[in-house]
């Protein structure tokens, strides 16, 4: 029976087991996907927790961990057009990415660049595509000023060089650990914390133009006032919180055609997926608490195998 790692009740890591499920069969507009690699996100814990995306409701339990996944269509659900057995794919998993086989929806999945290895693609449906999302949201002019929260984290470091590439200047704030790195892709570094919003004012003496939150909390809410427009002040962490200090969440698009174009930023070199860390399945718990426990630069990718 193919091996997958769940959750089989909310809460802590306790509730977290290696069970044996029988390979998911493909309904109307669906793929069967042999696994080759799934990203490690840290909403994958948070769902474990009894977290709940909006306008969705928990899945049964036990769950399947993982939210992006890449691997080898074995079967192709009805009504499936443009993919075939064999197809290399990457996407967002309706039955979980940490596990031998999972089943991924037609329509929101991309096919895999042979240039891209299996790893890079998993790592890019959550993290890559949200950075996307977010720097296309904000719609930024060359020459301006960009301070993204979270900036050594799997969101951060895509979006990072996704404005550094379009000529926008980016003051990223990290923890001291992560300064090398997060100056290596072309930012500004400044630490988190108490007295934020001065070393913001240091790093960016002409203004800030945009925020782009991937922290939320009290580190959004001291950047935002440095904002004018609040059409320029996002977050993926604290949708609530950014929509009471007059910005907006990030809206995620959730399309095929994001993938590909995601992709082709690492094709063309433009995009690092910086997968720092990878771990087998059967060391799954291993590669969530490495998220869970917020000291991940860049991306963990659980990898299957062939």
């Amino acid at each position: 029976m193919p091996k997958a790692y769940v959750y089989t009740r909310f809460g802590g890591p306790e509730g977290e087991a290696f069970i044996d499920l029988p390979k998911p069969a493909p309904g109307p507009g669906e793929l069967l996907v042999a696994v080759r690699a799934a990203g490690v996100n840290p909403v994958d814990w948070k769902l474990r927790t009894g977290y709940t995306r909006p306008g969705s409701t928990p899945k049964p339990l036990p769950t399947v961990f993982g939210s992006e996944a890449s691997g080898v269509v074995e079967e192709v659900g009805e009504g499936v057009r443009g993919f075939a057995v064999g197809d290399a794919v990457f996407g967002n998993p309706v039955t979980g990415g940490y596990a031998e086989y999972t089943l991924l929806p037609a329509a929101i999945t991309a096919h895999k660049p042979d240039a891209v290895s299996f790893t890079d693609a998993a790592a890019l449906p959550v993290a890559a595509a949200t950075a996307y999302d977010g720097i296309r949201q904000l719609d930024l002019p060359a020459g301006a000023t960009l301070v993204i929260t979270g900036a050594g984290g799997g969101v951060g470091v895509a979006a990072t060089q996704i404005a550094v590439a379009a000529g926008i200047r980016v003051v990223g704030s990290a923890s001291a650990g992560k300064k090398d790195f997060v100056q290596s892709l072309g930012a500004v570094h400044i630490p988190p914390g108490p007295g934020l919003q001065e070393r913001v004012r240091a790093a960016a003496p002409d203004g800030v133009d945009a925020v782009f939150d991937l922290v939320g909390g009290a580190d959004l809410e001291t950047v935002a006032a440095l904002v004018r427009d609040r059409t320029k002040l996002i977050s993926a962490a604290d949708k609530a919180r950014v929509v009471t200090l007059g910005g907006a969440a990030v809206v995620r698009l959730r399309t095929a055609a994001v993938l590909e174009e995601v992709a082709e930023l690492v094709v063309a070199g433009t995009l690092r997926p910086y997968v720092t860390r990878t771990f087998p399945l059967a060391e799954a718990a291993r590669a969530l608490r490495a998220v869970e426990e917020g000291h991940a630069l860049g991306k963990i990718v659980i990898e299957v195998g062939a």
